[in-house]
Formats: structure tokens, C-alpha cells, sequence
């Protein structure tokens, strides 16, 4: 794990250039993708042109970069975000909410959840409120610090080193796919600083015996086992959408699926 803790310059032309590195083109690729000239490229890297708003566009697509990069630099360019510009109206905010509802309701009785990019919790159905609850969960609005910092859920996990790994691991994902986003960055930084944490992070990760990890936590004597499924909104152009996951938890076997089923069965 390679955490860099410094912040990118946010002027565009530096912006500009950063990420047409990360993606590993040349200008004249990135001007073949956009249908911008390479010459143009150019002086928008050196800051002897203005970029306009569609040219932000036509480069932030060619570069696939995330929604919040993308206002990012829409406003260091000196435009206002795309995402402030198109509010919801009603039946679209509607239609999203009562989606999401409806996933973490049809989930039960096993855990599900709507979170954000650092895994702040939005919603959860009532059989994840009462897992964490039994998990030894203190009510901390981000999952990540309620798992990683010490407490009762933390001891609760029989896997915690490979689960917080894999957990951390994950964020530093997020953060590298948005540079400028402080706010996940110092949210990182915070669990890196947890007890145990710098140990965990700078140890050789054990070989994989499993296609996929498992959580293991112990719940009054029993030990269940759990994976998960992360779904995102698709092609979303605004950054709040693009932040949003819905993570449903399932059974990694029989015991642990009838567990659930007898816990938290449907009334």
C-alpha cells in the first residue's frame, strides 16, 4: 500500500497534465481521443490558452475521469461544477431513493446498506441495523472507522487484519481516483493513524487461499462468514450519484445463511 498524502497543484493546466499522465497518453492520444488538435493540447498544458467548457468536456471524457474530478476541474478552469448545474427535479430524486429502498429492502434478511465513497453510512435495511448492532457496532456514522478503530466490532471480526486490509486497501483505490478530494484523503490519513493500523498496512499480505474474501465475525459464539456486492449507479454525470454505493452482504455458506434466515426472518 502507497499512500501519497500531498494534494496535486489544482490549476488547470497542471490538472490538465496530471491526469493525461495517470492515464498514460501522449497529447497527441489525448488529442486523438477528445478530437481536440495535439496543438491545442498543448498550450491548454502550458497555460497560453483558456480551455472552454466543452473542451473540458470532450477531454474529461476521453480521460474517464470520475464525476468529482471532473467539477474539480471545471472550477479550477474557472466554470461552475456540471454537477451544481443540473439539480434533481423531483421525479428523478424520487425514482433514485425508491430504488435504492427497494434493493436494501428485497435483501433481507441478510445486510444491506447505502454508503458513499468513504463508506459513510446513507441507509440501511433493518437487518443490517440489527447485525451491527449485535456485532458490537457504537453507532459511528462511517463504517470503516466503526470496523478499523478498537471496539467491540473490531474484536468481533475473527479476520480483522485481512479484512482491514482488503478495507483499506479499497479507500486508497477511491482516493487515487480522486486527487483532489481532501476530504477522503484525510479520512485515509485518520485510519492509517489507528493503533495497530501501520503494522497491519507495512506486512506482506498472506497468499489468497479463497477466489474472494470473506468477513468472519463472531456473533454470540457463532462465527459467520460473509462476502459482499458493491453496485454502483452507471454512467452517472453528476458527483453525488457517482459517490453512491449500495453493498449487500450474503452467506458464504450454508450455516451462515440459515443463521440469518432464523435471526432476522421476514415477518
Amino acid at each position: 500500500m502507497s499512500y501519497d498524502p500531498s494534494i496535486p497543484d489544482p490549476t488547470f493546466p497542471a490538472f490538465l497534465r496530471n491526469w493525461r499522465k495517470r492515464r498514460r497518453l501522449s497529447q497527441l492520444e489525448l488529442s486523438l481521443q477528445a478530437g481536440i488538435s495535439q496543438r491545442h493540447i498543448s498550450f491548454l498544458e502550458t497555460g497560453r490558452s483558456n480551455p472552454s467548457r466543452f473542451a473540458i468536456s470532450q477531454i474529461a471524457d476521453a480521460l474517464e475521469m470520475p464525476a468529482a474530478e471532473v467539477d474539480a476541474m471545471l472550477l479550477s478552469a474557472g466554470f461552475a461544477a456540471r454537477s451544481a448545474r443540473h439539480g434533481w427535479d423531483e421525479v428523478t430524486q424520487g425514482a433514485i431513493d425508491a430504488s435504492i429502498e427497494h434493493v436494501l429492502r428485497s435483501h433481507a434478511p441478510y445486510p444491506a446498506v447505502s454508503v458513499d465513497r468513504i463508506w459513510t453510512l446513507l441507509k440501511a435495511n433493518g437487518p443490517a441495523q440489527r447485525f451491527f448492532a449485535r456485532a458490537g457496532a457504537r453507532g459511528d456514522p462511517n463504517l470503516l472507522r466503526e470496523i478499523i478503530a478498537p471496539g467491540p466490532m473490531r474484536e468481533a471480526i475473527v479476520n480483522w487484519e485481512d479484512t482491514a486490509r482488503s478495507l483499506l486497501r479499497l479507500l486508497e483505490i477511491e482516493v487515487a481516483r480522486r486527487p483532489h478530494d481532501v476530504e477522503a484523503r484525510e479520512f485515509l490519513a485518520e485510519l492509517l493513524s489507528v493503533d495497530g493500523v501501520e503494522h497491519l498496512v507495512s506486512a506482506p499480505a498472506a497468499t489468497p487461499t479463497a477466489p474472494v474474501l470473506t468477513l468472519k465475525i463472531c456473533i454470540d459464539g457463532t462465527v459467520l462468514e460473509l462476502f459482499s456486492l458493491i453496485a454502483t449507479i452507471g454512467m452517472s454525470a453528476d458527483a453525488a450519484l457517482d459517490d453512491l454505493r449500495v453493498e449487500t452482504l450474503l452467506p458464504a455458506n450454508d450455516a451462515t445463511r440459515a443463521w440469518f434466515e432464523r435471526e432476522f426472518a421476514i415477518q
